[in-house]
């Protein structure tokens, strides 16, 4: 070692004296290895340090892609939700407005079929008179006859009475005038009844033509409801909720705005119902049923609570306590972000609790529809209050880490009869719908 080592002297003089200190091969050997091994753990310490940067940068890197695909899917859903109602609402609008061609066109077929039968009764009346006319003219005219007769007989000439005779003939030529005025008002009337005849049927045609469009219009009408209703029922189905209860108990609790549509009859004489009838209606209860799921869709928790960067620390289920308490249930799912991250309401509800909670520290509570509640803690700051009425995506406080917690978050339930679900059923059932 001293080969390697050798001993060295360093000399310090001030302006009185020199000292000298001494550094053996030993204690040389001893600050060589110190500096080495200090140098190696700088080394180890900085590569580690770099690897959990790169780490770290690349899970948020993979997290932020896939939150930019979950939103341009939902942007995606979300305009080819507003599509389907658009081609709904004109669907609607063009239903009604063949239905009121349909009421205008029938009202005329109706006015066309009084005018005809008034035209058959004047021609009736007009042929009774006509009839009755010859009748009373064949009549004067054997009355004549014998009149003659007898005049010849009394008198010996049938020219005596000659004013009566030309009176007669002149009565009998007031009568033919007067059935041939008869005649041609027979023969008008029978026109007017052959015009309002094929009035009829073109009226008749055209109703026809109507009805092959109105049965199109039905049956897009019928698809659009279909087509419409199928996801917002498995949404609900999903999530574990009964459509049928659930939409009974929003048609009970509905004030009235967008409630059941009254149906349509076009039957104007009281007369058994028609089958375009019971089509339209049939369509306006299905228009019903949907205007149903959308309220009972705003009332239950289907939306996120928190739409700005996050990361899904926890989920629903048994896990091991983060405080080392052993194994116990998780009821909620823990959505990890910066202090003061919006959080909003998943639905339609109104808050039941909003302050200090045990564990659970600043919390807030909201009751849905169908017995359903949301619990939203760990807030570093609380919005709302007991009583408030709130909409889905209505801010109701900011992220935090009061309470039992571990790190900033939002400790997320979904509770149906008191009783946790996983929240996390509710958003996947809502993926494919908002």
């Amino acid at each position: 070692m001293e080969r390697l080592l050798p001993e060295k002297r360093l000399f310090l003089k001030s302006d009185t004296e020199t000292r000298f200190i001494r550094l053996r091969s030993s204690t040389q050997a001893i600050a060589l290895t110190g500096t080495v091994a200090l140098f190696g753990w700088t080394v180890v310490a900085t590569s580690i340090l770099m690897l959990d940067s790169i780490s770290a940068g690349s899970t948020r890197d993979q997290t932020q892609r896939q939150q930019a695909l979950y939103e341009a899917r939902l942007n995606a859903l979300s305009a080819d939700r507003d599509l389907r109602a658009d081609e709904t609402v004109r669907a609607h609008e063009r239903f009604n407005l063949a239905l009121a061609e349909v009421s205008g066109m029938q009202s005329d077929l109706l006015a066309s079929e009084d005018r005809r039968k008034e035209l058959e009764t004047g021609i009736d009346v007009i042929q009774d008179t006509l009839r009755r006319t010859i009748k009373e003219r064949d009549e004067a005219r054997v009355e004549y006859e014998s009149l003659t007769l007898a005049l010849a007989e009394e008198t010996g000439s049938p020219r005596t009475g000659e004013g009566r005779a030309r009176d007669t003939l002149s009565t009998l030529e007031v009568m033919t005038v007067a059935l041939g005025i008869t005649a041609r008002q027979r023969d008008d009337m029978a026109d007017a009844a052959l015009l309002a005849k094929e009035e009829a049927d073109a009226v008749l045609r055209a109703k026809l033509d109507l009805e092959t469009r109105n049965d199109v219009i039905f049956a897009q009408l019928e698809e659009a409801v279909t087509i419409s209703m199928e996801p917002l029922d498995k949404m609900f189905r999903e999530a574990g909720l009964s459509p049928d209860k659930l939409l009974s108990e929003v048609r009970r609790g509905y004030s009235g705005q967008g409630g059941p549509l009254t149906p349509i009859s076009l039957s104007t004489k009281g007369g058994a119902v028609a089958p375009e009838e019971l089509r339209a209606n049939a369509i306006l209860s299905g228009l019903d049923r949907m205007n149903l799921y959308r309220l009972a869709a705003s009332k239950l928790p289907f939306a996120m609570p928190v739409k700005s960067g996050f990361r899904f620390t926890s989920g629903f289920g048994y896990r091991r306590d983060p405080k080392g308490a052993g194994t116990r249930l998780h009821s909620g799912t823990d959505f990890a972000g910066p202090v003061g991250t919006p959080i909003y309401a998943a639905g339609d509800g109104e808050v039941i609790g909003a302050g200090w909670d045990n564990g659970y520290g600043n919390s807030v509570m909201i009751r849905h529809a169908a017995g359903v509640v949301t619990r939203y803690a760990h807030q570093s700051q609380i919005r709302v209050k007991v009583g408030q009425k709130v909409s889905r995506g209505d801010r109701i406080g900011d992220m935090g880490s009061t309470g039992r917690s571990t790190g900033s978050h939002l400790h997320y339930e979904v509770l149906i009869g008191g009783t946790a679900v996983n929240p996390t059923t509710f958003i996947k059932a809502a993926r494919n719908v908002f």
